[in-house]
């Protein structure tokens, strides 16, 4: 699939900043303060959000709200495996292919650090594809935090994972070293 590379002039930018800083901001503000009209930046709002370079997002600062969040690092031979093995996972924030030793990043998210560490040894560990797992917790931001992500699951009787886990047969759910998986009843946390 060919990437398309947007090209911004300077009002787009300054738009983009407004809105970054102040996602409420009104349009006539915007305006005012670049020296064109509300129509013209309602047009260029209205291109930005089709090229696909805006979009409003509502979120949570997960640190605010006690969550702790994993920076897995993954040296693989299958990087679209691992992705998509994450992909509808609730514990899950973003992944990215990167480059260097490691060439998989993953984000992920919960209410302890136990479960995260469980998760990387139970659902990444075994798989024959990972070679290298480097696993950190991030301490603190430099900016806020502003994530979306879903704070409701659907319950299924099978996690979409596909991974052959079931928390009930896990040594660390029974030890209570994992709060489980939020899509299936055996979860013993309280965020999900």
């Amino acid at each position: 699939m060919e990437e398309r590379i947007f090209k911004l002039d300077e009002k787009d930018r300054e738009i983009l900043t407004l809105l970054s800083e102040d996602p409420e901001i009104p349009q006539e503000q915007i305006a005012e303060i670049i020296n064109l009209s509300q129509p013209s930046v309602a047009m260029r709002i209205r291109k930005l959000k089709e090229m696909g370079v805006f979009r409003k997002i509502c979120g949570v600062d997960p640190l605010k709200l006690g969550l702790n969040i994993a920076k897995v690092d993954v040296s693989t031979t299958d990087s679209a495996k691992i992705l998509s093995i994450f992909q509808n996972c609730p514990y899950f924030l973003n992944g990215y292919l990167v480059s260097g030793k490691s060439n998989v990043l993953l984000f992920l998210i919960g209410e302890d650090i136990s479960t995260l560490e469980s998760m990387v040894e139970c659902h990444l560990g075994p798989l024959k594809e990972v070679k290298e797992i480097q696993f950190n917790i991030i301490i603190s931001a430099a900016k806020e935090l502003n994530l979306s992500y879903q704070m409701k699951v659907k319950i299924v009787d099978r996690p979409f994972c596909g991974l052959e886990i079931n928390c009930a047969d896990c040594k660390n759910h029974k030890e209570k070293r994992c709060l489980g998986c939020p899509m299936i009843s055996e979860y013993k946390g309280k965020i999900w």
